[in-house]
């Protein structure tokens, strides 16, 4: 398993380092060191407990649906001319862009500052590392 300093690890978890050290002190994830000699966590053992700490807003549609990326966040920017618009989501740390038609902003009652979730269905979702081969 990979290991992650302390201070990637915060990045990850939107915390800071004193936070995860805080974690380490009390037995919310062990410590070990890296290959430098540096303070690390398990990458597993850090996956499994972003999976716990993770606190998503209640999703206002209480819809039921295939698509499991749901996104609830606030509108933080509309741009629309007189057919299309772009809407801008932040949900977490998260900015979500969504492109619609202007109607839609209006039958939806998008405006600054409302909650909405931004759902995302599809059949292709890209995943890179820094490690491996660009593959064609």
């Amino acid at each position: 398993m990979p290991n992650i300093r302390v201070s990637e690890a915060a990045r990850f978890l939107g915390v800071s380092d004193d936070t995860v050290r805080r974690w380490i002190e009390n037995g919310s994830l062990s410590a070990l060191k890296d290959g430098a000699g540096r303070l690390a966590v398990d990458g597993l053992e850090l996956a499994r407990l972003a999976r716990q700490q993770a606190q998503l807003p209640d999703d206002p549609a209480q819809v039921g649906s295939s698509a499991r990326n749901r996104f609830v966040g606030l509108v933080t920017a509309i741009t629309a001319d007189t057919v299309m618009a772009q809407v801008e989501l932040q949900c977490g740390p998260f900015r979500v862009v969504s492109l619609m038609s202007s109607e839609a902003v209006r039958e939806l009652g998008l405006e600054l500052g409302s909650v909405a979730t931004a759902v995302v269905k599809a059949t292709t979702v890209i995943i890179e590392t820094s490690k491996g081969k660009s593959v064609l």
